[in-house]
C-alpha cells in the first residue's frame, strides 16, 4: 500500500516552508505514525570536513521532528550554490532525473504510511531546463499530492498568497490550505492578512506559527485529514 502525502509549497523562497514541514512531522510522531520527509531537489547546501554535501533542510527536519528515517532517502538531489535547482544543476553538472525523483519518492511511499514533502522555492520551481524541462509542479501532478501553502504572515501576503493559489488552481493542483509563518496574534495587518486571503482564495488557514513556536498548533485529526 502506497503512503498517504501532503506537500507543503511556499509562495517564495525562506518562508519557513522547512520549519513548518519539521513542526508537522514532529506532530505525526507524537502522534505514533510512521512518517518521512522527502525533498526532490535541494541547493545551498553545506559540505562536510569530508567533503560531501549535508542536504541541510533534510537534517533540519529529521533533528526537529525526530523521525527516524535515514538522511540517504529524503532527498537525491543535493546541490551546493544556492540558487534555483534548474540553474544550480547547470553549474555543477549534476541534471535532475525526473525518474530519479520519482522512484525515490515511490520507495519511501512503500516504506512509511505517511510522507510531509517539502517544495524547493515557490510552487513554480524549474528543477530542470536543459535539453530536458521538468518542474516542480510536473512532480506534484504525477504524483497527485495535495498541497498546503506556507506564506510569511507580513506585508505582501495577500498579493504573495493569492497569486499562489490561482496558480495552482490554473494548473489542477489541489491546495487543502494554508499556513502563516511569523504571526503576531494581536497585529491588525496580520490579522487582516488572515481574513483576506480565507476570502480571495476559499481557502482554510489551518494554522498560525508564531516566531520560536516549537509545535504546530493544529488538531491531530485536521491534521491527518489534510493527507491523502
Amino acid at each position: 500500500m502506497m503512503s498517504k502525502t501532503l506537500f507543503i509549497t511556499g509562495t517564495g523562497t525562506d518562508v519557513g516552508k522547512t520549519y513548518v514541514t519539521a513542526m508537522i512531522l514532529k506532530k505525526l510522531q507524537q502522534m505514533h505514525l510512521r512518517a518521512a520527509y522527502y525533498k526532490a531537489a535541494m541547493s545551498g547546501n553545506d559540505r562536510a570536513p569530508d567533503g560531501k554535501l549535508i542536504p541541510g533542510d533534510a537534517l533540519y527536519v529529521k533533528t526537529v521532528s525526530g523521525i527516524d528515517q535515514p538522511l540517504e532517502e529524503m532527498c537525491p538531489y543535493v546541490y551546493e550554490t544556492a540558487v534555483s535547482p534548474h540553474l544550480a544543476a547547470q553549474l555543477e553538472g549534476n541534471p535532475v532525473d525526473p525518474d530519479v525523483v520519482l522512484s525515490g519518492f515511490d520507495r519511501v511511499s512503500r516504506a512509511y504510511d505517511y510522507i510531509v514533502l517539502e517544495g524547493s522555492g515557490g510552487i513554480l520551481c524549474p528543477l530542470r531546463f536543459d535539453r530536458q524541462e521538468f518542474y516542480l509542479e510536473d512532480f506534484i501532478k504525477n504524483r497527485n499530492l495535495p498541497c498546503i501553502i506556507t506564506a510569511d504572515a507580513g506585508l505582501g501576503a495577500i498579493n504573495a498568497v493569492v497569486l499562489t493559489a490561482e496558480y495552482m488552481k490554473s494548473r489542477g493542483i489541489a491546495a487543502k490550505g494554508i499556513i502563516f509563518n511569523h504571526y503576531e496574534p494581536g497585529n491588525r495587518m496580520h490579522e487582516d492578512n488572515l481574513f483576506m486571503c480565507e476570502h480571495l482564495t476559499g481557502l482554510q488557514v489551518l494554522s498560525c506559527v508564531k516566531d520560536g513556536d516549537t509545535d504546530l498548533e493544529i488538531d491531530a485529526k485536521t491534521l491527518e485529514n489534510l493527507f491523502s
